[in-house]
């Protein structure tokens, strides 16, 4: 790829971009929603550093799209320290409760552990991260960073078009779940396109984190709401669950491909499977394939493939198991590894190296201030809305995301009181010559490590800009080995998003893969890149849903 930034020499991008990129010389917010990156951006214009304004825009679309996040899931975020040089990670997820262990659901007569309702609540870890980044990088007091979502929250905001869809999506299969209408159908119905929607409830609840800190929601009034609410419902949640947790710093880790550093944090979480992924293609000229040719769709897909066999033996809480990373993701273990990639023919089977997440609804946001700061963060409460479960009127859903854990004990995720639960939200950052690159990530469950490979390659391989990378069609590859020790479809299923030929699609399909549907299931990406040499922040932001992309 050329020295120069990607895409420089066309006018008003590829032929797939929805639009061209946004620039600016002081700072930039890419949310998935145009409400929570202007609030972002006047946090900074206020003087708060980029970490402010995440937390801001986070609790901003904790109100306008809890169909993603909430102060009810868990978060992780990268973050660059532009005054000390420094990269750093966060693990902001919660553990399983003390009350939940694979004896519970043995003696109950459950196999796995449900999706919904008050048995898969797991410890909610995003306040608690708030306040983690907070302390460290945070300029203005907590109070001014919840302000425009308080008043948000009260006095209403209008929904947007995906959040409708999805706000629909979810009524169906959350309504039953005690304080869900309450608080998101107090009209009887989920709020339509258009219409304005508020949430008082969670602006309370807001109010008493702004003034309480993270005390109130782990040790005080809302912990103790919560407490009563799960012992009411059947939950396993406790108080004690809440006042004991607490977040991680982390050290992100990294594999270069073709002098791109490549950073993710380690698990519980899945991004190292990207970092696994781009090991393998980057043994293969990547470019002279082509982008959408079959050749180029085969060989990212068979090492997908190969990352995931690994994601589903070794990935779990490292508290609890010795996870092998710096093997996973070393280039001598890719080498061995791509042997079993046949050029003519779909794998079936394959196995995981020596030495059942497929869905889930998310959002992905970054921001990059006038110092040089970026800060790269995802938050979540796992599949859609999460559990359902909606304490007393606090205004938020709890995060359903022990459903992942096995109860098979000799797996590496099986359920342990205190285990944090694997998971698929992934931060992920980029640096080049030790210097601040890239701020990226890209939602959506087990897309997520597909995704941030397909974003690298766009722009190294296929040089195509920050725009072009997000707006170009993808592949989601379904069906290899899951995290809860299930087997999938032999082979699985390829989707293939619209964009890609029909005679790509008949190519694929005679070397034995199998093709789903083209329509959903591809993820939201945001970005940021800083250019250094002008001094100016490129941003991106997704196609497929509401997001902007905004600076100053």
């Amino acid at each position: 790829m050329a020295e120069t930034y990607p895409g420089y020499d066309r006018v008003a991008g590829a032929k797939h971009a929805s639009r061209s990129e946004v620039i600016a010389a002081n700072a930039m917010a890419a949310t998935s929603h145009p409400l929570a990156t202007q609030i972002a951006l006047d946090i900074l214009k206020a003087g708060g550093s980029a970490v402010d304004a995440a937390i801001a825009a986070n609790a901003a679309l904790g109100l306008m799209e809890p169909t993603g996040c909430g102060i009810g899931g868990d978060l992780f975020a990268i973050v660059w320290d532009a005054e000390n040089n420094e990269l750093s990670g966060l693990n902001a997820s919660g553990r399983a409760p003390a009350l939940m262990t694979i004896d519970y659901f043995r003696a109950n007569n459950i196999e796995s552990i449900p999706r919904f309702g008050p048995l898969p609540v797991s410890v909610p870890g995003a306040v608690d991260g708030w306040f983690e980044l907070h302390e460290r990088y945070g300029r203005l007091p907590m109070s001014e960073l919840l302000a425009p979502s308080i008043r948000y929250a009260r006095d209403g905001f209008p929904v947007t078009e995906v959040i409708a869809y999805y706000f629909e999506l979810n009524a169906r299969r959350m309504s039953q779940y005690p304080g869900f209408k309450e608080t998101y159908m107090p009209d009887g119905s989920m709020p339509k396109k258009g219409e304005i929607f508020r949430n008082p409830r969670l602006a309370n609840t807001y109010e008493m984190i702004a003034e309480g800190g993270r005390d109130a929601f782990y040790r005080g009034e809302i912990a103790r709401r919560i407490d009563v609410y799960m012992s009411e419902h059947g939950g396993l949640l406790r108080y004690d669950d809440l006042a004991a947790h607490r977040s991680e710093w982390v050290i992100p880790v990294s594999s270069s491909y073709r002098g791109w550093d490549v950073f993710e944090l380690p698990p519980n979480g899945q991004g190292i499977a990207a970092l696994q992924i781009l090991n393998v293609l980057e043994g293969y000229d990547i470019a002279s394939m082509g982008f959408g040719s079959a050749e180029y769709i085969h060989t990212f897909v068979e090492a997908k493939k190969l990352a995931f066999e690994d994601r589903a033996r070794y990935y779990a809480d490292p508290d609890f198991r010795d996870v092998p990373v710096e093997q996973l993701i070393s280039k001598e273990y890719a080498k061995e590894r791509r042997k079993l990639i046949d050029p003519e023919r779909a794998s079936t089977s394959l196995p995981a190296g020596e030495g059942l997440l497929e869905e889930g609804d998310t959002i992905y946001l970054t921001v990059a201030d006038s110092d040089g700061n970026m800060v790269s963060l995802i938050q979540s409460n796992y599949v859609g809305m999460g559990s359902g479960m909606t304490p007393g009127d606090l205004g938020f859903v709890l995060q359903d995301r022990a459903n992942s854990f096995s109860l098979d004990e000799s797996h590496a995720n099986a359920l342990e009181p205190g285990k944090r639960p694997f998971h698929t939200i992934i931060p992920a950052f980029v640096m080049r010559d030790g210097r601040p690159l890239m701020s990226f990530g890209l939602m959506g469950g087990s897309m997520q490590p597909q995704g941030h490979a397909q974003i690298i390659v766009n722009l190294v391989d296929f040089g195509m800009n920050l725009q072009e990378a997000g707006d170009a069609a993808r592949i989601n590859h379904k069906g290899s080995s899951s995290p809860d020790g299930s087997r999938m479809d032999d082979g699985g299923v390829v989707h293939l998003e619209d964009g890609f030929g029909d005679d790509v699609r008949t190519a694929l399909e005679a070397k034995g893969h199998v093709l789903g549907a083209s329509d959903g299931g591809f993820g939201g990406y945001q970005a940021i890149y800083f250019d250094e040499r002008e001094g100016v922040y490129y941003g991106a932001s997704e196609v497929r849903k509401d997001g902007q992309a905004a600076g100053y």
